[in-house]
Order: structure tokens, then C-alpha cells, then sequence
């Protein structure tokens, strides 16, 4: 070889030598199989997935879902349950330095093996599991996950105590815990890899965290730090490179890292930042900020993430009344309005992206602004949160603690802390998190449940001693130290509803009514400083029972359906206050519509006076908003995404702009609330009118809404009109906004039976809908026979005046269109 030939080669074996291959994630989801335990029955599984859902795909199990199937499937987590899995590796992956498996969910007790070797012994669902194989890996390997029965483990450690915890067998076990049966799911305890398994190979380095912490903003400046953890093999120089993808503006720093895990630090700023709010209150701005690991000039790993500018603030400060509880957004007290959230899915991996889209569109269409995800269930997907982050919903995170005591060995805590950390730091760069809750009714139900009772004082204080490690020590000091803006609230509610003081400090459960049977009045008599849990039941759509029975109509009393009830008084329950309140109807399909009518009447009394109440009372999030299998119960849109008359009752009661009113001494007193930043002048006009049309009495003014408030802007004396209050309703208009106020109960409304016309005119995204009579008709709902969406249902229809609503539908054909309101349940 000749020496410029030799030259040419050094330059191009030093440019290939130079030329790094960037770190790499395999996924190792699909091409499954699973066995019950000792059969090697093998039969194919999805991954991630569940015992019960592949059972279920491959017709070996009826369905949970329908009639009373649910009671035939409990043998399945008695059971041991295995996964198996062959997979390749190619030799320039097998040559990389470092290799690491990684399981984002194992449910729940779970042995893990590669080619024979125990590598993992896993014992919680809700955290995620890496194991170093980089001297295991292999060409050809199998991974073999053993999952064992959680009744054998719950049984062994009650057996170490010498009393029974409050929660029974669950509290011993780190899974979802509504899956042991709540009233409204059923009993369904899965077991499986139900979240992602992943291979990571590197040479050099890695991130394992990014986390871009807002630490101050102003008008003309946010400043931000990125905060990394890398590893490396061995002491490297490593460049990390900020790119905030809508300035251009780019960021450097070089650090020469040790071998093993470091932190490091990258202050950066935004000048003139936009900032996120919730949808109802400004726009949800989210800059796109790209990441770079960078060795020797070459790129090994790239990330994108969203950044939210926003600050957060829970303010508790004691007053004259009590303890406020509110949140400030940007510096601005605003006010929270939404519902609690439950799983979707009992089977959560067989959710997908349009479910979760649908159901946070259904949030925002209802003018919510913040979701509680509840403390039984689970710490969402991701796809959640950054759905609540695009769309401007804040997210009230509990962990996953609910009605329970649990134990304190050291193990327990240990694991307790380590999912903690693991959920902590994978949600808290996401602007929609506006809290960190340690528990779902423990404290309320150790104080006033009776979970005393029977109790030596040596075991409360074991007990109470075990709940304060975890609620007010591991985890508000996990949230202190990796998410320092965002608060952290011990318990849900602060005092139960015996404690007198539940009415003025912190925030509030209300199921006087519904548990005990209180009148629905209740709710304007007793307004809290923020309600995060308050609800009543009612059915699903006429096709979810459907669904459910597989029959062609709905039956009374159907013993099909009995089980998708799951609160013992729930049925006796409704027709209790349906009987105080409305008609009681024979028909099944009218009692399904009653049923929702009833629970859109009370738990909008409910949030019309505590947004009246404002700012003493700062939120409203009802229970609940969606369900995890067909089912009467709390949520507002039922298991199929169908919105019942609550969902659309609250798209009204939640607008930024309400028009409420309250009878107090025989006078009406209008209230107008405004959830804006702006004051707003406009005329108020007040038309008492009857059924037929005739008005009896009209007022028109102008009238200012202060930013930010709940004014009263007019009031009228009653007992100087002369009217008959069965047969009349106020309307209130503020601009745009619409109010219509009765005297009576809706059941002592003199109504007419008469009919309504109805008109089709094709739109562009389906179908404008008029309806016209020359009576009041009371909560009309429309059902179409093609598949589609109202947008308002369940509406009261003015006399003589025309309302047009869209009917969206994929369909070209006019919908036929039936209804029901109340003038046709008059005796």
C-alpha cells in the first residue's frame, strides 16, 4: 500500500471509528404466550394485556360485562399464571455495552426469568421494573414472567398481624383496589403485563430522566432549569443540548460525568413567555423543547418535550370562617369545575387513543376544568395527561390509596416510596398536574367509619402510626423533593361530613344525600369551601342495558341487570327520591329516562349554589364522571361514552358565565357568576311567563358582571306578582347566556300534553334539528336511529319559541327522531 493510499484509509477508519450508533429501545410487546401455571397449555397472548382479556379474546371465558357473567370468571385469580417469550438479538446490538429490560407494569406479583436465570421478583403493579441483563443477554432468549395468586399473599400477611386492617385483603397489595369490587365496578382482579416491555442497549451513556422545571416567571422572562439524570459506562466528557423548537434558541453545556448514575443542571429562559391555561381561561400553550445527549459530536438519544409555563398553587389560609381551599393559576384564584375520574376500563390495556380522546373532549364540551383521578384506580397512561395538557384540563392526581388502612412493615413502606418516585417524577413535567393527594377517605374513615371499633389503643396507635409514615411522611416528602411547586393534600376529604368542621376548612365529601337519604335541598343549605366529591346515581343509555342483557328491550326489575348495580340500596335509593321529586314511571325505558332526569336535577342544584357561593367555595367536582363497564351508577357519561342528562346539564351549570338563582323569604334572587378575567357589562333581562306563552311579568336592564365573582344583580319580590306557581317559569337572560328558573318541584308542574314539531335540515357535519310548540315542553330528549351527536339534550323547549340544536352524524340520511319529555308522564 502506498502512503497516501495508507493515509486515506487512517482518515476513513478514524471517520468510521468516530461514527457512534445512537442508544436503542426494542420493543418486546407482542408474540406472547401464556399458561395457567404447571399446565403449559400455551396459547397465544397480547402484550401488554391480561390473563382475563386474552381469555376473553379467545372465547375461553363468557363475557364479564354481560348479564351476571362476572361471578363465573373469579377462579382466574385463585390461579398462577405465566407469560413466555422468545426473542432475537442481532449481533451489533448483542456487542453494545449495556443492556437493560425494562416492564412499565407487571400485575402484580410477578417472577421474572431470561433463559432460565431469575432476574426479577416483582410485587407492584404501579411501578416500573429495570433489570441489568447486560451479562445475560444472548442471541436467542426467552423470558419467562411467573404470576402468582394475590389471594395466598394477602392471606399470609393478615395472618403476621394480630388484627384486621380497615380494607380488608387489598391493603396488602399494590394493584388497582377498586378492582376488588366498589359500588359502581365489579369484581375483577387482573393479573398479566399490562403495560409496555421494552430492551434499552448502549455504549456510552444514557438519559433516564428529563425534567424541565419552571422556577420563576414574569411578564418579560420564565426562567427554567433542565434537570438530567444520566449513566454512563465509565468517566465520559457528554454534551446536553436544549433546543426550544419555537425561538430556535439553543442551549449547551458540557460535564464530565462518572461512571454510574449523575444529576445535572441547565438553566435556560423564555423571553415574553406564553403561558399555559386551563381551555375555559385562555389558551393551553405548550412550547416544544427537543433534547439532545450528545458523545463525541454524535447524538446518541433525542427527546421532545412539551413544556407548559404555569405556576400552580393549592392556598389553604385560616380566616374568619375557617381554612380557604383554592387554586391559584398564573397568580389568579380560579375556580375549579369538573368531576372525579375513574379507569375507563377494567381491562385497561384494551383502551386505545380514541376512547381517551372522546372522554377528555367530553370534559372540555362540559366546560370542565379539572379531572380528580381517583385514589382506587390507577396513575393513568401518559396518553392522559398529555391529552389534559393540550386540551386545558388540570389533573387533582391522588396515589393510589381509597378507603383503607395499610400496613407499615418496613418492605411495605419501602415498595410505597418506590412508586412514589416512579410516578412522581413520570408526571410532574406535565403542566395539567395541579396536586399531589395522598389518599382517597383513609383519614375520614379512621375518625368517624367506625374502623376503631374493637381496637386496642396498642393497635390504633400501630394502625395510625403506619397511615402517618405514609400520608404525612413518604410521600409528601417524595412530591417536596421532586415536584416542589406542586402541593401536596394528605387526604380526600380533610373531615368526613360528621365533623362539623367539613362545612369550613379544606375540602369536602357531601353524601348526606344519597347515603343518608337527605333531600337534594341539602346542597344549597350546606355549600363547602371546595366540593371534590358529591353525586348521585342514575341508569345508563337504553342501549348499554341493552348491551348488557343482549335482550331487544329493556325490562323492570330485569335480574339480568341486577348486578350491574353494585351499591346494595342503590335501585330502592333512586326510587326513593324520584318518587319526592318527579314522576315515577312503570315502562323501563321511561324509568331509565327519569332516572337520569333525577340525577341531573340534583346535582345541578348542587353546583349552581356552590358557584354561587364563590369565592367562599372555589370547586366543584362531582361524582363521577365515566364508568369502567356498563352499569348504573354515578358518572355522567356512561361506559359507552353516551352523555346522560347530567353531562349535558353540567355543560350548562359550568359555562364561565351562570346565570343561577335562590328563593329565600319570597324573594328570587338572581345571581350571575363570572369565571372570566374580564368584567363584562351586558343587559339582564327577567321575562316571568306560563306555560302557554303569556308573560305576567318582564324587566330589562343593564347590569355589570365583575371579573372573577358571583354577584347578586337583581332580585324580585315574589309576593307582588301575581302568578300561579305551577304553571309558570322565569327566564333570565345576561347577553347570550340563558337561565330558566321554576317554583315546584318538577313533578307539581301543571304541564300539557301536546306535541312538538320537528324539522330536518342537512348541515355540513350532519343535521340542524328545530323543534317548535306552543307549550312548554319540560327536558325533552331526542333519540335518533342513526349514530350520532346532540349537541344539547335533555332541554326545556319555550313556548313559541323555536330551538335549533346540530345533530352530528357521518350519516347522509335525515335521522328519525323520537322523544320524550316530561308533559308526557302527566296523571
Amino acid at each position: 500500500m502506498g502512503k497516501f493510499h495508507f493515509i486515506i484509509f487512517l482518515l476513513v477508519f478514524a471517520f468510521i471509528s468516530c461514527e457512534e450508533a445512537p442508544n436503542e429501545t426494542i420493543s418486546l410487546n407482542g408474540d406472547w404466550q401464556f399458561s395457567e401455571a404447571g399446565k403449559n397449555d400455551w396459547k397465544t397472548a397480547e402484550v401488554p394485556g391480561t390473563v382475563q382479556a386474552d381469555l376473553l379474546r379467545l372465547g375461553e371465558i363468557p363475557d364479564p360485562f354481560l348479564k351476571n357473567n362476572e361471578d363465573s370468571i373469579q377462579w382466574i385469580s385463585e390461579r398462577n399464571w405465566q407469560y413466555k417469550k422468545q426473542f432475537s438479538v442481532s449481533e451489533e446490538i448483542l456487542k453494545r455495552t449495556k443492556h437493560f429490560l425494562n416492564f412499565e407494569g407487571l400485575d402484580t406479583y410477578a417472577k421474572v426469568l431470561l433463559n432460565d436465570s431469575l432476574i426479577l421478583s416483582a410485587n407492584n403493579a404501579f411501578r416500573s421494573w429495570e433489570v441489568d441483563i447486560s451479562d445475560a443477554l444472548k442471541p436467542e432468549n426467552e423470558l419467562l414472567i411467573i404470576f402468582k395468586s394475590p389471594d395466598s399473599i394477602e392471606k399470609s400477611e393478615a395472618e403476621n398481624l394480630n388484627y384486621e386492617l380497615p380494607g380488608g385483603s387489598r391493603v396488602f397489595t399494590r394493584k388497582p383496589q377498586y378492582q376488588y369490587g366498589w359500588d359502581w365496578a365489579p369484581t375483577i382482579k387482573t393479573m398479566g403485563i399490562w403495560r409496555n416491555v421494552s430492551l434499552m442497549s448502549y455504549d456510552f451513556a444514557r438519559l433516564k430522566d428529563v425534567f424541565l422545571e419552571t422556577k420563576s416567571i414574569s411578564d418579560s422572562v420564565a426562567e427554567i432549569v433542565a434537570k438530567f439524570e444520566i449513566e454512563t459506562v465509565k468517566e465520559e466528557e457528554i454534551t446536553l443540548q436544549i433546543t426550544n423548537k419555537n425561538t430556535s434558541e439553543t442551549f449547551t453545556s458540557t460535564f464530565k460525568t462518572k461512571a454510574g448514575e449523575s444529576e445535572y443542571q441547565i438553566p435556560f429562559n423564555i423571553k415574553n413567555p406564553k403561558l399555559w391555561w386551563t381551555h375555559n381561561l385562555g389558551e393551553p400553550f405548550m412550547y416544544n423543547i427537543q433534547v439532545e445527549l450528545i458523545h463525541n459530536k454524535n447524538v446518541l438519544e433525542t427527546h421532545s418535550k412539551k413544556l407548559g409555563v404555569r405556576s400552580i398553587k393549592l392556598i389553604t389560609e385560616k380566616d374568619s370562617i375557617g381554612e380557604s381551599f383554592y387554586f391559584k393559576l398564573n397568580g389568579k384564584p380560579v375556580y375549579m369545575k369538573g368531576a372525579n375520574y375513574v379507569p375507563q376500563q377494567i381491562f385497561e390495556t384494551k383502551l386505545d387513543q380514541e376512547k381517551y380522546t372522546k372522554l377528555i373532549d367530553g370534559a372540555v364540551l362540559a366546560n370542565m376544568n379539572m379531572l380528580r383521578v381517583w385514589g382506587g384506580g390507577i396513575y393513568e397512561d401518559n396518553f392522559f395527561y398529555q391529552l389534559c395538557d393540550a386540551k386545558g384540563i388540570l389533573v387533582w392526581q391522588d396515589f393510589m390509596f381509597a378507603c383503607a388502612m395499610y400496613p407499615g412493615d418496613a418492605a411495605f413502606l419501602e415498595n410505597v416510596k418506590q412508586e412514589a418516585i416512579d410516578n412522581v417524577k413520570r408526571l410532574r413535567g406535565h403542566p395539567s398536574i395541579a396536586l399531589f393527594c395522598g389518599n382517597n377517605e383513609s383519614g375520614e374513615g379512621w375518625h368517624r367509619w367506625g374502623w376503631q371499633d374493637g381496637k386496642t389503643e396498642e393497635q390504633k396507635q400501630e394502625i395510625w402510626a403506619n397511615y402517618d409514615a405514609v400520608f404525612n411522611n413518604i410521600l409528601p416528602k417524595v412530591v417536596d423533593s421532586l415536584s416542589p411547586t406542586i402541593s401536596y393534600w394528605e387526604s380526600s376529604p380533610k373531615y368526613g361530613r360528621g365533623d362539623k368542621r367539613y362545612q369550613f376548612e379544606g375540602d369536602a365529601h357531601d353524601w348526606w344525600v344519597w347515603h343518608d337519604g337527605w333531600p337534594f335541598e341539602h346542597f344549597e343549605e350546606n355549600v363547602p369551601r371546595f366540593m371534590s366529591e358529591f353525586g348521585f346515581q342514575s341508569f345508563p343509555t337504553v342501549e348499554t342495558i341493552k348491551y348488557t342483557t343482549e335482550r331487544d328491550s329493556v325490562v323492570m326489575n330485569d335480574t339480568l341487570f341486577t348486578n350491574h348495580q353494585k351499591h346494595s340500596r342503590g335501585f330502592q335509593i333512586i326510587e326513593d327520591y324520584m318518587a319526592r321529586d318527579f314522576s315515577v314511571p312503570q315502562n323501563a325505558d321511561d324509568y331509565v329516562y327519569m332516572s337520569q332526569l333525577l340525577q341531573a336535577y340534583g346535582i345541578s342544584k348542587g353546583i349552581h349554589a356552590q358557584r354561587r357561593a364563590k369565592p367562599y367555595n372555589m370547586g366543584t367536582l362531582y361524582w363521577q364522571l365515566n364508568d369502567c363497564w356498563p352499569a348504573v351508577s354515578w358518572s355522567s357519561i356512561d361506559y359507552f361514552g353516551n352523555w346522560k342528562a347530567l353531562h349535558y346539564s353540567a355543560k350548562k351549570a359550568f359555562d364561565n358565565i351562570l346565570i343561577s338563582a335562590e328563593e329565600k323569604n319570597d324573594t328570587l334572587n338572581i345571581f350571575v357568576v363570572n369565571d372570566s378575567f374580564k368584567n363584562i357589562k351586558d343587559s339582564l333581562s327577567v321575562k316571568l311567563m306560563d306555560f302557554d306563552g303569556k308573560v305576567i311579568y318582564e324587566n330589562k336592564l343593564l347590569a355589570e358582571s365583575l371579573e372573577n365573582s358571583s354577584e347578586e344583580l337583581f332580585s324580585l319580590q315574589l309576593q307582588t306578582l301575581k302568578f300561579k306557581r305551577t304553571v309558570c317559569v322565569l327566564k333570565v337572560n345576561f347577553g347570550k347566556n340563558e337561565y330558566f328558573h321554576y317554583f315546584v318541584k318538577p313533578k307539581d308542574l301543571n304541564l300539557s300534553k301536546s306535541e312538538i314539531e320537528i324539522k330536518t335540515e342537512k348541515a355540513k357535519d350532519g343535521f340542524m334539528i328545530t323543534l317548535f310548540s306552543k307549550t312548554l315542553q319540560k327536558n325533552v330528549f331526542l333519540i335518533a336511529n342513526e349514530k350520532g351527536t346532540f349537541e344539547d339534550n335533555y332541554f326545556d323547549l319555550l313556548p313559541n319559541e323555536p330551538k335549533t340544536i346540530l345533530f352530528s352524524t357521518e350519516s347522509k340520511s335525515p335521522p328519525e327522531l323520537e322523544y320524550k319529555a316530561l308533559n308526557q308522564f302527566i296523571k
